[in-house]
């Protein structure tokens, strides 16, 4: 696993870190999705779980850990999310620093198999995110039929935002409903001061992205001082 970082832009620190899985070797998310057929998914998908707990707690950190997981291999989740609870049992990992991402961008044809994992994760006090929002296939219409406690945003809105009338339009929109709904943002993808100086200014105090530390194979990256200053 590689872990990168969310910060806290107000709290000057760091706020959580995203584990992104690797290969032995440090290979890329992509290479190693590539090498799982479908009867593997859900092992697969489980395993990660497992791994992302026990090397987060062998690191020694007390901010919060996101995991991203696969909905299409979770069968039914009140029995998936038995070996993440007993990952945390063993350890003593708080489960509440526990949240699980899901990418908007993944296809999902069965909305009401999603909001069944999402209730079960928020029955255990996990806390739940949708990755890539604005990127995928269903948009606010997720927003309508469950609420999340964080959504990030997808890097595509976040490139060059600050040089752009309409996105910074779309992301201040996005913003505003999620205020309305009581859910965290989480602005992902921010390479440059010039990006983030305006998602500060709409009020957005999460941040990930090149800009703060790129992701560190089995190891927590530093987050330069002078990346909180504007």
């Amino acid at each position: 696993m590689a872990f990168q970082p969310i910060v806290n832009f107000g709290d000057q620190q760091v706020w959580g870190y995203e584990t992104l899985v690797r290969g032995l070797e440090n290979q890329s998310a992509a290479y190693i999705l590539d090498q799982i057929d479908g009867t593997r998914v859900h092992s697969f998908d489980q395993i990660i779980r497992s791994k992302a707990i026990r090397l987060a707690h062998s690191l020694h950190f007390n901010e919060f850990l996101s995991i991203n997981f696969l909905p299409n291999a979770v069968y039914k989740p009140e029995n998936c999310i038995r070996s993440t609870l007993a990952v945390c049992d063993e350890l003593g990992f708080d489960k509440k620093r526990i949240m699980f991402e899901v990418t908007e961008a993944e296809k999902i044809t069965d909305h009401a198999h999603l909001k069944s994992i999402f209730t079960e994760y928020k029955k255990h006090q996990f806390l739940t995110a949708i990755d890539d929002f604005g990127a995928g296939y269903s948009g606010l219409n997720l927003l309508a039929e469950w609420q999340p406690d964080i959504i990030k945003l997808d890097m595509n809105l976040i490139r060059g935002i600050d040089e752009n009338k309409t996105k910074q339009l779309i992301v201040k929109s996005i913003i505003d409903v999620c205020n309305g709904l009581g859910i965290q943002v989480i602005a992902e993808g921010v390479e440059t001061k010039q990006e983030l100086a305006p998602l500060v200014d709409f009020g957005v105090t999460l941040f990930q992205g090149y800009y703060f530390a790129r992701p560190l194979f089995e190891g927590l990256p530093e987050v330069p001082a002078e990346t909180y200053l504007l």
